[in-house]
């Protein structure tokens, strides 16, 4: 039998899920699968609507090699595992002749541990375990969680914290999960044999496509110790946020609570002069914290590197006499040790680690109104760990709606340790960059309106002119926006002001209810506004009339005293390089690029992004941002504007009046 080609597999696989095919789409999968076929790598933009996950889960399964499939969604995850892979994999056996395994992987932490559901949590105070369960009152929102958790606990087959729904807080998952560090290990555990991570590992070994997260991914890279399987190409799916995810992984931080809290779980396995030089060294570690002032520190202070010279040197000599001590009284007396441990060798890491001084690490306090202040130790750049963990040893394919900024692959190439494309150097690893474009028609769906009018935005400084601008612009939309802004106090300024300015329109305020019902209920009603920051220029999916105005209060640059965005600018500029573009720059064209992608979503969608900042039309990098942004028609003429929004607005109600005439006609319909 003649191998099926990639296009009649493409066919099957977008037939099985209901699709279209796009062009796109194709000269993605082919591409895809030239660069597994020569081992290369690929940086591929596919727009919303080009249909990306099959566009490289085809190639992949056709390649019958193993695949990891990295996300930085939970959501996309879902889609993957649930929807796309098992039709996918049944519309392709045929032509394949074969049927690929698929399963996904998470950290430790994400699946339920049975032995501390059945055995209880170590206690800080007193020696051994407690009973969670009992500990919690059962009226008590903790104590109904846990008896959900334990009821769930016999039902679920993945113990995966995301398949429970609802969810439950962190604080109650954190009583009946483990971190890596602290788990005893299979071997040493009684239910070891029924270990869900454990199963689920073993579930990978035996999958052709596993699907992870990125900071499972960058755990992978960082530690050294594999916790993925084997494979030949890596896929990183949403590839904008994988800087910002290992980032995360690769930060540490050390708090006086969490020094205290080793403190305390140490203090019962060891002999009393370790415990209290342990207690010593906290104090002095507390009393130091309480005076931090925020911001980076470019040299560690004399007073604070005796402290962590002290915490590290106690930590040391606990772990040392943790690991050389016995007590058969305290009760499980592993899990208290390992979770004792696992505390200890988390202090000792970071305080050693800021006490070396790399050159590479930026250190900074940072102070917090609820949780006090901490110290916080990043790296200055992940590039030199991306380049050499991820690129070395296989085929990586990089893809997401945003990887092409100011016109070319080269800002996100670098930040991933990419050299420019096209140069050549024999331990440069060899990529390209691929825009497949979008279905969409974006010169004629969405309108780029910059209001060239206002005033400059001064930093935390009140705009009225903004909110005057911003109140026509939602009246004359009639509602339907969504508002992204670049901090929250401007989110909660602009939400307060405008729900007495136009009452007639619901203003939704992120924070208020959980992100998925804000969504939800911003989707339901199309004179609902939902405004938010951050995680709302990259989190919206609603596409049709609910959005149809996409507002962005400024140019996102990071804050100025930003401590790990400034180092980073600062040390391009010490290099020659333009720092501003580099940096800053670059993290704005993303999220611009990702919040004016929420306009669009579908091909009948039609709107508005505006922009309520002059810079982007009169300043000498607004064109490198424009040039990161969806192609729509471009204007700085307000009463334009309005004009369209009313249109489009019209057209809307013209629309939504015949579809519930057509409800109500159905309804009369079938009483008769």
């Amino acid at each position: 039998m003649t191998k099926p080609s990639l296009p009649e597999l493409l066919h099957a696989a977008v037939t099985a899920v209901g699709g279209m095919e796009r062009p796109g789409q194709v000269t993605m999968a082919e591409s895809v699968a030239d660069a597994i076929d020569d081992g290369s790598h690929l940086l591929v933009q596919a727009g919303t609507g080009t249909g990306k996950s099959l566009g490289y889960l085809v190639p992949a399964l056709a390649h019958g090699e193993r695949v990891v499939v990295a996300t930085a969604t939970l959501a996309l995850q879902r889609q993957l595992v649930e929807r796309d892979l098992p039709r996918t994999v049944e519309a392709l056996h045929p032509l394949l002749r074969r049927r690929p395994e698929f399963a996904m992987l998470k950290g430790r932490s994400n699946y339920l541990c049975l032995h501390r559901l059945h055995e209880g949590v170590p206690q800080d105070e007193e020696e051994g375990l407690f009973d969670q369960f009992e500990a919690a009152a059962p009226s008590s929102k903790l104590g109904q969680d846990l008896l959900r958790l334990r009821d769930w606990s016999q039902d679920t087959e993945t113990g995966d914290r995301d398949d429970l729904t609802p969810g439950v807080s962190d604080r109650a998952w954190a009583q009946i999960s483990v971190s890596s560090r602290e788990c005893l290990g299979a071997t040493k555990c009684a239910y070891g044999a029924e270990c869900f991570a454990e199963m689920a590992r073993e579930r990978a070994k035996l999958a052709e496509v596993v699907v992870t997260n990125h900071a499972l991914l960058a755990i992978d890279a960082i530690e050294g110790a594999p916790v993925l399987p084997q494979h030949e190409v890596l896929i990183v799916d949403e590839a904008h946020e994988l800087v910002s995810r290992v980032t995360g992984v690769a930060t540490g931080e050390l708090t006086p609570g969490q020094v205290n809290r080793a403190v305390r779980r140490a203090a019962k396995l060891v002999n009393e002069k370790a415990a209290d030089q342990l207690q010593t060294a906290a104090e002095g570690f507390e009393r130091l914290m309480e005076l931090a002032l925020p911001g980076r520190l470019e040299e560690i202070p004399e007073d604070l590197g005796y402290a962590l010279m002290a915490l590290r040197d106690a930590a040391r000599t606990v772990i040392s006499a943790i690991g050389a001590t016995r007590d058969k009284s305290v009760q499980d007396e592993d899990a208290v040790r390992k979770q004792a441990l696992a505390s200890v060798e988390s202090v000792h890491d970071v305080a050693e680690r800021i006490t070396n001084g790399s050159e590479w690490d930026v250190v900074w306090y940072e102070r917090h109104d609820r949780f006090g202040a901490s110290l916080r130790v990043a790296p200055m750049s992940v590039s030199g760990l991306l380049r050499e963990k991820l690129f070395a040893d296989r085929s990586v394919v990089l893809t997401s709606a945003t990887l092409k900024l100011g016109g070319d692959f080269n800002g996100v190439g670098a930040s991933l340790g990419l050299a420019p494309e096209g140069t050549e150097g024999e331990d440069l690893p060899k990529w390209k960059g691929l825009d497949v474009g979008s279905p969409f028609d974006y010169p004629r769906q969405g309108i780029l309106y910059v209001a060239k009018h206002l005033s400059r935005p001064a930093r935390d400084g009140d705009r009225v002119d903004m909110l005057d601008e911003l109140t026509e612009l939602i009246q004359a939309a009639g509602g339907r926006t969504l508002g992204l802004f670049s901090s929250m106090r401007a989110a909660q300024l602009a939400a307060e002001e405008l729900r007495s300015r136009v009452p007639e329109f619901p203003i939704l305020l992120q924070g208020e209810e959980t992100l998925g019902e804000l969504i939800k209920n911003f989707a339901a009603d199309p004179k609902t506004c939902l405004f938010g920051t951050l995680s709302l220029w990259q989190g919206v999916d609603v596409p049709g009339p609910s959005c149809q105005l996409v507002v962005m209060d400024k140019i996102p640059f990071p804050r100025p005293d930003d401590p790990l965005m400034s180092a980073r600018q600062k040390a391009v500029e010490d290099a020659g390089g333009n720092g501003f573009m580099a940096v800053a720059a670059t993290h704005a064209a993303l999220l611009m690029a990702q919040g004016a992608g929420r306009l669009v979503r579908a091909s009948g969608d039609r709107g508005v992004v505006a922009v309520l900042d002059q810079r982007l039309a009169t300043a000498r990098y607004g064109s490198y941002l424009k040039a990161s942004l969806p192609d729509f028609w471009y204007t700085t003429d307000r009463n334009q504007v309005r004009k369209s929004l009313a249109a489009i607005d019209a057209a809307a109600k013209v629309t939504e009046a015949a579809e519930l005439a057509a409800v109500a006609g159905e309804a009369q319909a079938e009483a008769e």
